[in-house]
């Protein structure tokens, strides 16, 4: 697999592939991805994590940025800058244990003090509107009137563009709910005169209960929804007891949260072995899958929800056996923020 095929994989959108073809005949690209450290991590990150491991494998140099003081405008974990912080810690310690190895870790505190970082803010803030940058608050979870209620929400979107001015980055890489962002920077940067990086957008696992809703960014697995969500901390039974009640509807496809997580979660960590849906012979004995277009097409004929969520639930459980172990090997952060109250286990 070339360079282009493997960091276009698996995505939903580059923007553009050409300006991508241009960026990687650069000896050392730069790329980052942003996160708002705000409490415990979930499986969506498996597909950030796996692209991240992709930019590095194709030479990348990448940041990633946890946007602490982001996360204080978004009023997140109570705007406490301190708990925020020892989330980002958390967040680190998630990276490690999801095997991303040679990133660089920066929190948004460690440069907000460079006088040149908030004139790239008032720079990006001059050559757009109050509207333009209104319709980039979706980044943040918010609404555009929210605006109105404090100010501060206001400079977020305009932070985020600076951020990737301020990095340099080739590269600005996020789910598909950061799309408003990293197109607002390539707007600004053409009124600037400056790089306009190439954005690169993942899709976002959509929650377990999410009933079909087809909004994604509504749909997404969240935190803030706990019985949606597979924490990378959820013992082997709570994976099993989510995933068997999970919105799974005989023969449906589309907005299908156990066949999403199998196409982006489970079948791209298998490296050619087979899926294999164990069944009694009494009703057919096992299937096996080689490529998720297969299980999808079986799924359409007829393989019965409940196959597939007790397949699929053993296949995630061994995803996270490895982020169990590390856990427990340094559990330090993670009982930071347990005993500080930001998280609290299922």
């Amino acid at each position: 697999m070339d360079k282009l095929e493997k960091l276009t994989g698996n995505t939903v959108e580059v923007v553009t592939v050409d300006e991508l073809k241009t960026v990687l005949s650069k000896g050392k690209p730069k790329g980052y991805i942003g996160f708002e450290p705000s409490g415990v991590v979930h499986l969506g990150w498996k597909i950030c994590t796996n692209k991240i491991k992709d930019f590095l494998e194709c030479g990348f140099d990448f940041t990633v940025l946890l946007a602490d003081w982001h996360a204080y405008i978004n009023d997140k974990l109570g705007g406490d800058l301190e708990k925020i912080k020892a989330c980002g810690r958390y967040m680190e310690d998630c990276f490690a244990a999801l095997g991303v190895k040679g990133v660089r870790f920066l929190y948004a505190s460690d440069y907000v003090g460079d006088p040149f970082y908030w004139e790239l803010v008032l720079k990006s803030a001059k050559v757009n509107s109050v509207a333009r940058v209104k319709r980039a608050m979706d980044i943040m979870g918010r609404k555009r009137e929210d605006a109105e209620k404090d100010l501060s929400k206001l400079f977020y979107p305009v932070m985020q563009v600076a951020d990737i001015f301020y990095l340099k980055v080739d590269v600005a890489y996020g789910g598909m709910d950061q799309r408003h962002a990293h197109m607002l920077a390539r707007d600004t940067a053409g009124k600037l005169s400056l790089q306009a990086p190439v954005a690169v957008h993942t899709p976002l696992l959509t929650g377990l209960q999410a009933g079909g809703r087809m909004n994604p960014l509504e749909a997404k697995m969240s935190k803030s929804k706990p019985d949606s969500m597979i924490s990378i901390h959820d013992d082997e039974e709570t994976v099993r007891r989510k995933i068997r009640k999970a919105f799974c509807p005989e023969k449906q496809v589309e907005g299908n949260p156990v066949l999403e997580i199998c196409r982006f979660v489970v079948f791209p960590e298998l490296s050619g072995e087979p899926f294999v849906v164990e069944r009694p012979e009494r009703f057919g004995g096992n299937l096996e899958f080689l490529a998720y277009n297969e299980l999808e097409k079986a799924f359409v004929d007829g393989l019965h929800p409940l196959d597939l969520k007790n397949a699929t639930a053993e296949y995630v459980n061994r995803i996270l056996e490895p982020v169990r172990e590390y856990f427990e090997k340094h559990p330090e952060s993670y009982d930071n923020i347990k005993e500080a109250g930001i998280i609290r286990e299922n």
